[in-house]
């Protein structure tokens, strides 16, 4: 009886099992995480999220699953993680995530409930700017000016801030051009220096230089030039006039005056030792009798002379000035003083003669007894 019985019992337990086996006896498959991030390198300041996907999760209708993530400056919501790169300092960072299965409040309790995952990535150093400066012209006169240009670039396209410096004259600009002067520099090379920082404190320069060349030397003051001369010794009667010989050298200072229309003549004359010792005696003789004539042979000469340029050649009058010398001679000696020259520098000894004194004289014909 006993023994009818075992086997009985032995039978509903062996269909109990298999009853169960085939509902749920089996080992629950364990649930599986991965991870991915967004992008394998940033640099600071750039978005970055990690996102978590669940595998094998159960199906049964009151199974909750629970994210939790781990690791600098993270954030999250649910499967995804978020980090703040922004202060991250260069290198390489890791997001660890882990997820549970299971009732409400009981996530995890069963080994099978419990995965985790880790996804890395690197922050990148922001590279530094570069920077070429150049200068245009490059060569400048004292006082002269010239236009700088910088050509910047940030391989990351950040915010860029220029500076000028120069070790001579000065330098205004703040943009990627500005404007350098010479004023004040001395004569030789002056280096510029451009210089670029982005927002991160990385800064690059270039180098570059003008030259300042001396002006030329200004041209040497003109100066007074002499021409021809005239000698009144051809005919000892009329020891004053201006004969065919001293036109032909008057007709040339004509033409000289012409041809330099700012010019100015000057004629200088002379008088012998006979010629000086009668215009003493005159001069004496004048004292005791004004209506005694002095003869002033050197400032006649020139007087003479000037007045055949003005009335047979239609020279100014003020472009001409007579003047006298102590020198011994029956000469005039003709000068052509250029704008700027300074005659009294360039022929000294000469005196200016008082043309309200000494007047020209009419040039009347010779006698036919002294004609050649």
């Amino acid at each position: 009886m006993y023994t009818r019985t075992l086997k009985a019992a032995s039978l509903i337990l062996a269909s109990s099992c298999l009853a169960f086996l085939s509902t749920g006896c089996k080992k629950p498959q364990p649930i599986k995480l991965s991870c991915n991030a967004s992008a394998p390198a940033i640099y600071p300041g750039e978005p970055l999220s990690v996102t978590g996907t669940a595998e094998s999760v159960s199906t049964k209708k009151h199974t909750n699953v629970l994210y939790t993530w781990s690791g600098t400056n993270v954030t999250a919501k649910g499967n995804v993680a978020t980090v703040d790169t922004e202060s991250l300092a260069p290198g390489d960072y890791t997001v660890k995530g882990i997820v549970k299965e299971g009732k409400k409040g009981k996530e995890g309790q069963k080994p099978w409930q419990t995965a985790d995952c880790q996804a890395g990535f690197t922050v990148k150093a922001f590279e530094p700017p570069t920077i070429s400066c150049s200068a245009s012209p490059s060569e400048l006169k004292p006082g002269e000016t010239s236009a700088v240009t910088a050509d910047a670039v940030s391989p990351q396209n950040l915010p860029l801030t220029y500076s000028y410096s120069a070790s001579a004259g000065s330098i205004e600009g703040t943009g990627t051009t500005a404007t350098f002067s010479s004023a004040g520099a001395p004569t030789g090379e002056v280096g510029i220096t451009c210089k670029v920082a982005d927002n991160k404190g990385h800064t690059a320069s270039a180098d570059t230089n003008v030259t300042i060349v001396a002006p030329p030397p200004p041209p040497p003051p003109p100066h007074t030039e002499a021409l021809c001369s005239i000698s009144f010794t051809l005919y000892k009667w009329l020891p004053t006039r201006v004969d065919n010989q001293a036109k032909a050298c008057l007709d040339q200072v004509a033409i000289d005056l012409e041809q330099h229309p700012n010019a100015t003549a000057v004629m200088v004359g002379e008088s012998n030792a006979k010629e000086k010792a009668i215009t003493a005696r005159q001069e004496k003789y004048h004292m005791r009798n004004p209506r005694v004539h002095v003869m002033h042979y050197a400032a006649q000469r020139a007087v003479n002379a000037k007045d055949y340029l003005v009335v047979s050649k239609g020279i100014d009058p003020s472009r001409i000035e007579v003047r006298t010398t102590d020198t011994d001679g029956q000469m005039v000696q003709n000068y052509l003083v250029p704008s700027g020259a300074n005659f009294e520098n360039d022929v000294q000894g000469t005196m200016p003669v008082n043309e309200t004194e000494v007047k020209p004289q009419v040039r009347r014909p010779l006698p036919m007894r002294h004609r050649r």
